[in-house]
């Protein structure tokens, strides 16, 4: 048998995980639809005091704030119970390998947690927004001013990075829930404002003095402008693959000295 990877340990794992960790994922993930659901309610109800158009733009704020508790919660809560010696020893005797067990956190808190929220966000917004629209001409709305899914498709194919941010963010939470011991999530989020910070002045005061009493040479036709973009967006996605195997890796390392 492999000692690094057999799939019939690794399905049992994650078997096994989900029995723990999934009493979490299910009440956070309840929490977020009854947030949501009242959010929705408290904007849209009642339906009476709309006589103009109908402005949704509480929708993109919603969907970035609670994706982003969302996965990044479940994450910081994956490896939290290594930080209690009676779960974590018996946590790590469970008969699987250091890369299972770190194989079935991406699974979980990358993975899951991103398709699931996806896929609850847009369940709940379908319902509100065709419940809205089917009841304008009752109530006297003249139209619903909102961002359609033709519009999100063409901002997703505009923004390709977008698609790496959810593993970038939980590879950050996911090593803080194994870095620290206790009060996992307000320590990474307070790591993850310093750095920040940090980073934003370096790159503020860099940028102050390579382009400082500097002249801009303007070119014809927009061309290079446009390569320009190509070249910064796919330098953002390598950036973020970057840290996030990086991310990973610590938390591989930091994960196999536990098991030692």
């Amino acid at each position: 048998m492999n000692n690094t990877f057999n799939i019939q340990r690794f399905g049992l794992l994650l078997k096994r995980q989900w029995l723990e960790f999934g009493k979490i994922y299910l009440i956070t993930l309840v929490v977020v639809i009854g947030v949501m659901v009242a959010f929705y309610g408290f904007n849209i109800f009642p339906l009476e005091r709309f006589r103009g158009p109908v402005d949704l733009g509480f929708r993109e704020p919603l969907f970035i704030i609670f994706g982003f508790l969302f996965i990044t919660i479940i994450a910081s809560s994956y490896f939290a119970h290594l930080g209690q010696k009676p779960k974590a020893i018996i946590d790590l005797m469970i008969p699987a390998s250091t890369f299972e067990k770190f194989l079935g956190a991406i699974i979980f808190t990358s993975l899951m947690s991103t398709v699931s929220f996806l896929l609850i966000f847009y369940i709940t917004d379908l319902a509100f927004i065709s419940y809205l629209k089917s009841n304008l001409t009752e109530v006297g709305a003249k139209e619903v001013l909102f961002i359609t899914q033709k519009e999100y498709i063409t901002i997703f194919k505009e923004f390709r990075f977008v698609y790496i941010l959810p593993l970038f963010v939980t590879s950050i939470f996911l090593l803080g829930s194994i870095y620290f011991n206790r009060f996992h999530y307000i320590k990474t989020a307070i790591s993850v404002m310093i750095f920040s910070g940090i980073w934003t002045y370096i790159i503020y005061n860099s940028g102050r003095f390579l382009f400082d009493n500097k002249i801009q040479i303007n070119h014809q036709g927009g061309r290079p402008g446009w390569l320009a973009s190509s070249y910064i967006e796919m330098y953002m996605i390598l950036l973020l693959a970057l840290l996030t195997y990086i991310f990973w890796a610590i938390t591989y390392v930091r994960l196999k000295e536990k098991q030692v």
